[in-house]
């Protein structure tokens, strides 16, 4: 079972990603945000910004509760990224080592459904609880109750922590960093720059941490008990 990556991995994946037919860039056709997407996610962004303040504070983990907030839930177009992820792992499943593939399989995953997810709590704020240009945090916590999802916001919880602690664990691998400094040259001339710079500036937010577990923890500890507390009509849903 190959679970780490062989200098001969890196120099292979490299080698196609520049010659093969399914390297070549494709760009989508605008497919720009809705007004209620964007301030959807500017709503959620403010309000992750603040349950995790003391994390964004932090000499340690601020780089990483920063990636999360401009590059996951920062109010802006990320399909094309999403795509690129998406035609690439196809791509990549041929020379990808084990423990690589399966945390990008997690990571996929784990889009999807927020996307998913997201998606059909917009739909319910603004067809049954009549939000339009402002949210309140007991609106927010009426579109989760009326989705009635539990079970997979657990789960949606629970792949964040797995993820993360998939690229933690990849931060240790020696040649993950170097591979990454390689691809840059290479993906940007391919037209591959959003892709290339997510995973350029998510490895080195990780990188920085030297030790992801605590924020992790917190992440998960906080974001299970607002679930909790938005199921139950909390006064304050937000409150950690």
């Amino acid at each position: 079972m190959n679970q780490a990556p062989k200098p001969t991995d890196a120099a292979r994946l490299l080698a196609q990603l520049q010659r093969h037919q399914q390297s070549v860039h494709k760009p989508l056709a605008g497919n720009a945000l809705s007004p209620a997407e964007l301030f959807f996610r500017a709503w959620q962004a403010q309000r992750l910004a603040g349950a995790y303040a003391d994390l964004l504070s932090s000499e340690r983990y601020g780089p990483g509760c920063r990636f999360f907030l401009d590059h996951v839930y920062a109010p802006h177009d990320f399909s094309q990224r999403d795509h690129d992820v998406e035609r690439m792992y196809q791509f990549m499943l041929r020379f990808l080592p084990e423990r690589l593939l399966h945390t990008l399989t997690l990571t996929i995953e784990l889009n999807n459904l927020t996307r998913d997810l997201d998606a059909q709590l917009l739909t319910v704020l603004t067809t049954q609880v009549g939000v339009t240009d402002t949210l309140t945090p007991q609106q927010y916590a009426q579109g989760y109750q009326l989705c009635d999802n539990l079970d997979v916001r657990r789960h949606q919880i629970d792949l964040i922590g797995e993820v993360g602690r998939g690229i933690d664990r990849l931060t240790r691998m020696l040649l993950i960093g170097p591979t990454l400094r390689l691809a840059h040259g290479p993906a940007h001339r391919a037209g591959w720059i959003e892709l290339q710079d997510f995973l350029e500036q998510g490895f080195a937010a990780f990188k920085h941490m030297q030790g992801a577990d605590y924020f992790l923890q917190t992440i998960q500890h906080r974001e299970l008990r607002i679930l909790d507390q938005l199921m139950d009509n909390a006064a304050d849903p937000f409150a950690v």
